[in-house]
């Protein structure tokens, strides 16, 4: 049912003049945009450009308003898996291919995949990545990536629709949408 409902029409019919809540696509999320989802969707949900800095690129994840945003969230079926002690909290996001977050970290969390492919890049705490942090990921991919050793790799997957990643607290990792991609975090805090 939840997917049914993140369709780009139904999606745009429910919430297309509601305001939503764009960040960069670095590191540290320094700049916060608000523009009606419609225009996001219609001007803004574009391919990655690769000369870009992250600093420059706009992104849909995380800072959504769960009150005008609840009926669709009320749909969702979260993992089943749990952590004791922790509470969960969903930030939902809708990027263009090539877009992603580049390297940074946070507590444990799950990352399911609604439409679309999303490359993750994932190190242990202990092992800090090279990248600038407002750099792309798809820049750190064509630049950075190739140059290193294969000891020096990050762990990596593919998540397609239906597939869910648990990321571990305080586990570097950067995103990288390989198409038009839907998804949503559970954050456990």
């Amino acid at each position: 049912a939840f997917r049914a409902l993140c369709s780009r029409d139904k999606l745009l019919a429910a919430f297309g003049p509601l305001p939503v809540r764009l960040s960069t696509a670095n590191t540290y999320s320094y700049r916060k945009v608000d523009v009606p989802f419609q225009e996001y969707v219609e001007r803004l949900l574009q391919p990655q450009d690769p000369s870009r800095l992250g600093s420059d690129t706009l992104y849909f994840f995380g800072d959504n308003n769960f009150t005008e945003w609840g009926p669709l969230f009320q749909h969702y079926v979260p993992p089943p898996f749990r952590i004791p002690g922790t509470s969960p909290a969903y930030s939902f996001g809708i990027a263009g291919s090539g877009s992603g977050v580049p390297f940074h970290w946070h507590g444990p969390g799950f990352s399911e995949v609604i439409f679309g492919r999303k490359r993750w890049f994932l190190y242990p705490p202990d092992k800090t990545p090279h990248f600038h942090p407002n750099e792309t990921t798809l820049a750190w991919l064509q630049h950075t990536y190739p140059t290193l050793p294969p000891g020096q790799r990050p762990l990596e997957c593919t998540l397609r629709p239906g597939e869910v990643l648990y990321f571990p607290d305080r586990w570097w990792h950067a995103t990288l949408n390989l198409d038009t991609s839907v998804f949503i975090s559970t954050f456990l805090g």
